[in-house]
């Protein structure tokens, strides 16, 4: 089964989170989507994938919170209406 989800937080430190982070995670469960800083702090994740890797990425980003600083995790299911091509990708991070 495939699931998509929108995940939106806050994070403390900007330092290579998304590539360093966020990208190769994303990679390690086989997802695919996109990941952006969309306002000071404030981080938007699409992610796509069978439903199980989803998920491991989702209870990672909980067991992590606190280390990296994430606040305010929000997440919502979203039907997918765009390809990603099958990669993760890290739009314009700074």
């Amino acid at each position: 089964m495939h699931k998509c989800l929108i995940i939106t937080f806050s994070v403390l430190s900007q330092d290579d989170f998304l590539r360093g982070f966020i990208q190769k995670n994303a990679a390690k469960f086989g997802l695919e989507g996109t990941a952006q800083f969309i306002e000071d702090g404030l981080v938007k994740i699409h992610a796509c994938g069978a439903k199980d890797e989803v998920d491991n990425f989702l209870d990672l980003l909980h067991k992590s919170a606190a280390e990296k600083g994430l606040e305010d995790i929000e997440i919502e299911p979203f039907m997918k209406d765009r390809d990603f091509r099958g990669i993760f990708r890290v739009i314009g991070e700074e």
